[in-house]
């Protein structure tokens, strides 16, 4: 039943675009690290939106939308967000990672790191800066998020597959509505520079969001942290919602800050 609807989801998601936009497979056939099965949910991949050639700024963004790890919500958290910063002439990218219940984190971390190895491998052809690549995620996403920030690393020079010598650092992290959990491996010091959003009566993702900022901070790490004073979960892009439709151009004004469109600081 739960493969029924993330397929459904998957077919309004694509059948919803004015036109058509590119699947790429996270790893070749047969090669998906800690595979676990061959059907279309265990082959990880990125949908391409991309702003027209004359509008892109070199800048690009992965967005892994929220679910609970047993579904994508692939339009508020995904196709609406990827259309709003091909607006800002961002190159972006819907994550479809590996879910619940034959998937676990690890997995799904190493779904994130191979998006940002990926894109940085053929950042010439799509006209992406390797170096100004954002990494975003919403509810579960967002979790998943955090985890791939704290294992992302170097490339392998070694390695067989040329995207594994490509490294999986992120410029800059958004996480909405979700902080996840915090490791005993992650170095919050050395996260990118991060955007923190929840609604306060969302608690969960309000209170965990305020301590990820806490100790961002005390760790010497870069955050901005947004607080609505009342709201819910799952507000996705929100642009025509009195109470959230502004934290786009909120983080519009934190990536500019931190020169993720280019141009000078």
């Amino acid at each position: 039943m739960v493969k029924f609807f993330i397929l459904l989801a998957l077919a309004a998601f694509f059948l919803a675009a004015e036109e058509p936009h590119v699947n790429i497979p996270l790893w070749p056939a047969g090669k998906v690290l800690l595979s676990v099965g061959d059907g279309p949910l265990d082959a990880p991949f990125l949908t391409a939106f991309l702003p027209p050639a004359n509008k892109r700024n070199g800048s690009a963004v992965i967005i892994a939308p929220g679910g609970s790890n047993i579904m994508l919500m692939y339009g508020l958290e995904g196709m609406e967000i990827a259309e709003r910063f091909n607006d800002w002439g961002t190159a972006a990218f819907v994550l479809t990672y590996r879910l619940e219940p034959k998937y676990h984190d690890d997995a799904r971390t190493l779904d994130g790191n191979r998006a940002l190895r990926l894109i940085k491998s053929r950042a010439k052809e799509w006209g992406i800066d390797p170096e100004r690549i954002l990494f975003s995620g919403y509810s579960a996403g967002s979790t998943m998020a955090r985890n791939v920030i704290a294992a992302s690393g170097p490339g392998d020079p070694n390695a067989v597959d040329p995207v594994d010598r490509v490294d999986s650092k992120a410029h800059t992290l958004l996480m909405v509505y979700g902080p996840g959990s915090p490791m005993s491996s992650e170095n919050l010091k050395s996260f990118p520079p991060t955007f923190l959003l929840s609604a306060a009566w969302d608690r969960g993702a309000a209170n965990g969001s305020a301590q990820l900022f806490l100790d961002m901070n005390r760790a010497g790490g870069v955050a901005e942290l947004h607080l609505y004073q009342r709201g819910r979960h799952g507000f996705g892009a929100a642009t025509k919602s009195p109470e959230f439709g502004l934290w786009m151009d909120t983080l519009k004004h934190f990536l500019e800050m931190n020169n993720f469109f280019g141009g000078k600081k």
